[in-house]
């Protein structure tokens, strides 16, 4: 995976440095602090990904105004767009989704790091490698039969880890593992995200507080046993616990596996 990263902080761009240097799946073609030189590397080279700084203080230009550019360039296939920023604004987050960036990390959020950026992006990654492979297919034989098995399927698998009925995000997290098995989620670029709030009529912040907040909840109630049981992912060490989206694609992929 040929990553770009944009980004002004120069320790930040040397903790991004020695993750991926100590992988051999994903590399980056450049590292810059200006969006203007960011935008050159990305018209003379393949990148499968971008890491994009929204404030770039200490560097030239800014993420808006680098979003506002690739605009105006052709791919066969959309990098990846992964923003990491300071600013926490319900109208900032749905520009940026507005705007195809596919994730969004808050700086200031405890469980924020640099492991978690490149864990995500290879997330993604994989997910889109086997995203033509749909459960969830239009000409399936008793497509509304398929539809209910694997609803319960979902419905069962949140219950064993303790992800309450009651919880909002709980409602938010079954709708994004539904929505990523269903056919519409290849049919546009429409991110997790943006499916939500167009559903629910709420802010991506609020979404992803509420996501973030039932698995909080189910990694506070439940046993250790029964996690290290229904839940096999690897979880970064700091935090303890998954993010909404290694959370949702886990799922994804459980989900396929068992069907």
């Amino acid at each position: 995976m040929k990553l770009l990263l944009i980004e002004d902080d120069k320790r930040e761009c040397e903790k991004f440095k020695n993750i991926v240097d100590k992988r051999d799946d994903i590399e980056f073609v450049g590292i810059t602090n200006s969006s203007e030189e960011g935008l050159k590397i990305l018209k003379n080279n393949r990148i499968d990904a971008i890491i994009l700084d929204l404030e770039l203080n200490a560097g030239k230009g800014s993420g808006f105004e680098f979003l506002q550019n690739i605009k105006k360039l052709q791919f066969d296939i959309y990098p990846k767009i992964v923003v990491t920023t300071n600013v926490y604004s319900d109208s900032v987050y749905d520009y940026l989704h507005d705007n195809k960036v596919d994730f969004i990390f808050y700086k200031k959020q405890e469980t924020y790091s640099v492991e978690n950026v490149i864990n995500t992006l290879m997330l993604l990654k994989e997910y889109k490698e086997t995203s033509n492979n749909n459960i969830l297919d239009e000409n399936t034989n008793s497509h509304e039969d398929l539809i209910k098995i694997i609803s319960d399927k979902v419905n069962n698998e949140l219950d064993l880890i303790g992800i309450s009925t009651h919880l909002q995000g709980r409602k938010y997290l079954y709708d994004a593992i539904m929505y990523l098995l269903s056919k519409d989620s290849d049919d546009s670029r429409i991110s997790i995200n943006q499916y939500l709030i167009a559903k629910y009529k709420k802010s991506s912040s609020t979404i992803s507080r509420a996501m973030q907040n039932a698995i909080l909840h189910a990694w506070r109630i439940s046993s250790i046993e029964d996690l290290e049981t229904y839940y096999k992912a690897k979880i970064n060490y700091e935090t303890g616990v998954p993010t909404p989206v290694e959370f949702i694609y886990y799922y994804v992929d459980k989900i396929k596996k068992m069907l």
